[in-house]
C-alpha cells in the first residue's frame, strides 16, 4: 500500500533530500564521519550553512541588508525572542489563531501588546481585514498560515510601522517581498527541514533600537555576527534543509512550486465542495489556505465521520485527522507532497460517497 504523509507537521520532505541526509549520515562529504558526529566548525559543514543561507536568499530573492540565521528553539523561542529585541513601547498583533495567540501572549511579558483584530469571533476561520495598526507601534506581527484553522494570508502587506512574519508554515510555497518585512521567522518542520532548526531572515538594521539588555543568546546580533556558529548549531537539519532548497531549486523555484501548490489545493478544495459528504471550514476562498485544507463532514452525515477517517487510514492516507480545536479533517499539502498524493485523498472520498 502507498502512504501518502498529510501530516501537519513534522511533515513530508523530497525524496531526494532525504536520500542525501542517509548518506550524509553514514559518510558526510567524504570525511569518512557522519554528519551526526562532525564538527560544525569544519569546513565542509561551514560550506553546507553558507549553502543553506545561499539557497535561501536566492529562492526569496532576498534583499542587500539581510540576513538568514538557523537557530534552536523552534518558532516558540521566536515568540520571545521578538519582543526582547524588538518591542520598546508598544506592539501590534493579528489574531487569527492559535500560534498567533501564543506569539501575542509572550509579548505581553515585555510591554504594551495590542491586538488590532482578531477571528476568534468564528473559531478563526477567516482572516480579519480593516483593521488600523497603531502608528506608534513598534511593529506589528502576522501569522501567515495558520495550520490548524486552514487560513492564510497570501499577500505581502503594505504596513507603515515595521512588520514581523511567522511563515513557519508556508515559507517558500509563494514569493514573498522580503523588503516589506523587518523579520521574518519560522520552525523547519514544514516546508524546509526535519524539526530542530528555527531559520530567520532578519534586517540587519531594524536591530538595536530598544532600551533594554538583551542576553546573549537571544540577541539576533549574535547570531548574525557568528554566521549561526555561536553555539553549535542543528547541524542535520540545516543540512537537509540545504537538500530540501536544492530540490526545490531543481524544480524551477519558488514561483514554480506556487503553481503546483495552487494546482494541488484547487483539486481537493473543488472535490469537497462538490462531495455531498463534506463542507469547508473555511468560506471564503480568498482566505483559505493552500498548505492546509480542512473540512468537516456535512451536517446530514456527521455520524460517518469515523467511518470515513478509518476509510481513509486504510486507503493509506496519513494525518488527515482534524486538530481538536476545528474536529473534522486537515490534509496538510506542504511543498514536497505531491499531487498523486492529492489526487488519491480525492479518489478516496469519491469511493466513500459511493458507497454511501
Amino acid at each position: 500500500m502507498n502512504v501518502h504523509n498529510f501530516n501537519a507537521g513534522p511533515s513530508v520532505l523530497p525524496e531526494s533530500a532525504i536520500k542525501e541526509t542517509i548518506k550524509a549520515i553514514e559518510n558526510f562529504a567524504n570525511t569518512g564521519m557522519s554528519i551526526l558526529s562532525v564538527s560544525h566548525r569544519s569546513k565542509e559543514f561551514i560550506a553546507v550553512s553558507d549553502m543553506a543561507e545561499s539557497l535561501f536568499k536566492e529562492l526569496l530573492d532576498i534583499p542587500d541588508g539581510y540576513k538568514v540565521v538557523f537557530l534552536g528553539g523552534g518558532a516558540s523561542t521566536q515568540f520571545m525572542m521578538i519582543p526582547y529585541n524588538y518591542l520598546n513601547k508598544k506592539a501590534a498583533y493579528l489574531n487569527t489563531g492559535t500560534w498567533a495567540n501564543k506569539a501575542l501572549k509572550e509579548a505581553k511579558f515585555f510591554g504594551e501588546v495590542v491586538e488590532v483584530a482578531s477571528s476568534k469571533d468564528k473559531n478563526y476561520n477567516y482572516i480579519p481585514k480593516g483593521y488600523t495598526v497603531p502608528s506608534d507601534a513598534d511593529y506589528f506581527h502576522i501569522t501567515t498560515n495558520n495550520t490548524i484553522f486552514g487560513t492564510e494570508i497570501k499577500h505581502d502587506m503594505d504596513c507603515k510601522v515595521p512588520l514581523i512574519a511567522d511563515m513557519s508554515s508556508d515559507i517558500f510555497s509563494r514569493p514573498v517581498d522580503v523588503s516589506k518585512y523587518d523579520l521574518i521567522y519560522g520552525g523547519a518542520q514544514k516546508n524546509f527541514a526535519p524539526a530542530g532548526v528555527t531559520f530567520a531572515i532578519v534586517k540587519i538594521s531594524s536591530l538595536g533600537k530598544v532600551s533594554r539588555a538583551i542576553p546573549t543568546m537571544i540577541d539576533y546580533k549574535t547570531h548574525i555576527e557568528n554566521d549561526s556558529m555561536f553555539n553549535t548549531p542543528p547541524v542535520l537539519p540545516i543540512f537537509t534543509g540545504m537538500e530540501t532548497l536544492k530540490w526545490l531549486k531543481n524544480l524551477g523555484g519558488v514561483k514554480e512550486m506556487n503553481r503546483i501548490n495552487v494546482e494541488k489545493a484547487n483539486i481537493l478544495y473543488n472535490e469537497i465542495e462538490r462531495n455531498k459528504l463534506f463542507i469547508p471550514t473555511v468560506e471564503n476562498h480568498e482566505d483559505r489556505s493552500i498548505m492546509n485544507i480542512c473540512f468537516v463532514m456535512n451536517e446530514n452525515y456527521k455520524e460517518l465521520e469515523k467511518d470515513f477517517s478509518d476509510f481513509a487510514t486504510k486507503k493509506g492516507m496519513i494525518g488527515i485527522k482534524g486538530h481538536r480545536s476545528v474536529g473534522g479533517f486537515r490534509a496538510s499539502t506542504y511543498n514536497a507532497l505531491p499531487k498523486e498524493s492529492v489526487q488519491a485523498l480525492v479518489d478516496t472520498m469519491k469511493e466513500f460517497e459511493s458507497k454511501k
